[in-house]
Formats: structure tokens, C-alpha cells, sequence
């Protein structure tokens, strides 16, 4: 069985953290006080599998109680896996966070100011960022980037091996895909629509694809975007990123795109990385 702790600053992206590791199979609780927390452990080892992994969310919100809750957590640590996350964030960003969405500091009415409240719950929370196992400040990290850092830390999403590259070929004169994240134009490549016995043709035929790859401009090609790509995904997969969307067009979408396209996924298939080829308009007129 597994218990993390979350505790942090307010603002500090507690909320969004908690959402990313329910993503990730954890049983998220918020705000309970330390006191149940040794009780919930109990039933939850005596309970079936939905409570094996299980995220609490500790702030000042839950009373405050910082020594009782480093007690209690030594004592878990004894019997289970258990950890203690803290999020931290600048002061700046912590205003500009709140003023942002406008929401009241948990502190607002102890303090003069937000600034004054800020510094009350740094200085309330310091002895809780010293005793935790892992440490995120999220100043500048995006959305992506923080739920990155979790997975890096406490696995993968559930049911999923957290990153799929979605390959599709397209038709310029049809629109690009509004979902790309990367767009390869290739209609600077020889057309076989002005082939005669390759014009009904697509890409997923042999005569197509062969003629496609047989001049040196594609293959040359072919080799740069295969660079990038290596060089690029493992980034895309660290940031967080999920599903990478890999668009190649050409003018119809039948011949030169499907081409690339069937060739660029054969390639990131064989890195090892999950893929998926649609080949979006080869049907179309």
C-alpha cells in the first residue's frame, strides 16, 4: 500500500497536482485532518484494491497540526510506502496567481495584505518542506511540466504507457489538422499525380511508395525528420506531453503524405515509442 502526503503553499498548484496523480491511480482525499489519518490507513489496508494507492492533501486548511503530522507519517513509514510531497512556489508567483483568479489567501483575514499572508504561510510551513521526500517548486512550471515531474516521480497515468505519437497525412487543399502539435509540408517533393499509371493510386500502394522514395531529395528529407524526431520526442515525453500529433501534407493527401508519413511511423515504431498512423484524406477526391 501507498500514501503520499501532499502539503504546499496556497497557490503553489496542490489542486492541479492532486488531479494529475487521481490520472495516475492514486485515491485523492482533501483537507483531511491528521488525526483520521492513521484510521484511514487502517481501513484502507483492510479495504480491496481501490485504496492501494492513496493521496492526501495536508495544508493549513487541515488545522494546522504540522508536529502531530510529522508523527503520524513516521509512524506510517514503519508499516507502508509512504511519502511527503510539497509544493512550493515564489512569492511573485503566488500573488500573481491569486490576483489572477481573485480567490481569497486561506489566511486573507489573519493578514493585512496578500503579500503579508503569503509570508505568514511560508514561515508556517517551512518545517513541512524540510521534512519532505520530494520537493517541486512550480514557479515556472506549466501544467504540462508539473504533471510531468509526478510521473517522473510516482509513475506512469493509469492504463497507460503515457505517451502515444499520433502520425497523420493530410491534404493541404483539405485543411490542416486543427490537433497537430508538428506540421512537415512535402509538396516540394516530385507529384506522382502527374503519373499517369500512379494518379489512382495512394501511398499505401507499392508503385507509389516506390517512386516517392526514389529520388534523393525524399530520402534526404526522410533522414532530417528522423533526427528530429529522435531528438524531439523524449523531450515531449519528459515535458509531460501525452500525445504528440505528427501531421504530413501534401497537396491531396494521397501520394507524397501517406508516403512520409507510413515511413516516419515505421521509424518512431521502431525507437520503441507507441504509434498510431491515420491517413486522413487518401480517400477524398
Amino acid at each position: 500500500m501507498e500514501i503520499l502526503i501532499v502539503s504546499g503553499l496556497s497557490g503553489s498548484g496542490k489542486s492541479k497536482a492532486a488531479s494529475f496523480l487521481e490520472d495516475m491511480g492514486y485515491y485523492i482525499i482533501d483537507n483531511m485532518p491528521a488525526e483520521m489519518i492513521l484510521k484511514f490507513a487502517e481501513f484502507c489496508a483492510a479495504g480491496n484494491a481501490r485504496y492501494d494507492r492513496a493521496a492526501l492533501v495536508y495544508d493549513i486548511r487541515s488545522g494546522g497540526n504540522f508536529k502531530l503530522l510529522f508523527d503520524i507519517v513516521r509512524q506510517l513509514k514503519e508499516t507502508v510506502n509512504c511519502r511527503l510531497l510539497f509544493l512550493t512556489a515564489s512569492e511573485s508567483a503566488i500573488i500573481r496567481r491569486y490576483k489572477e483568479t481573485r480567490r481569497l489567501h486561506p489566511l486573507a483575514q489573519q493578514a493585512g495584505s496578500l503579500e503579508e499572508a503569503v509570508r505568514m504561510e511560508q514561515e508556517m510551513l517551512r518545517t513541512v518542506e524540510e521534512h519532505a521526500d520530494h520537493i517541486i517548486d512550480t514557479s515556472a512550471l506549466s501544467t504540462a511540466k508539473l504533471r510531468g515531474e509526478l510521473i517522473s516521480l510516482f509513475g506512469k497515468v493509469e492504463g497507460s504507457d503515457d505517451f502515444v505519437v499520433n502520425f497523420i497525412s493530410f491534404g493541404y487543399k483539405h485543411g490542416l489538422p486543427m490537433e497537430a502539435d508538428l506540421v512537415f509540408d512535402v509538396r516540394f517533393l516530385p507529384n506522382p499525380f502527374y503519373m499517369d499509371d500512379l494518379r489512382t493510386l495512394t501511398g499505401m500502394d507499392a508503385p507509389v511508395y516506390d517512386y516517392v522514395m526514389s529520388f534523393p531529395q525524399t530520402r534526404e528529407f526522410a533522414e532530417q525528420v528522423k533526427s528530429l524526431l529522435a531528438y524531439t520526442l523524449p523531450h515531449y515525453r519528459e515535458e509531460g506531453k501525452t500525445v504528440l500529433v505528427v501531421a504530413v501534407g501534401c497537396t491531396g493527401g494521397h501520394h507524397r503524405s501517406v508516403t512520409l508519413t507510413r515511413v516516419f511511423a515505421e521509424y518512431v515504431r521502431s525507437l520503441g515509442y507507441r504509434v498510431k498512423e491515420n491517413h486522413r484524406d487518401m480517400t477524398r477526391d
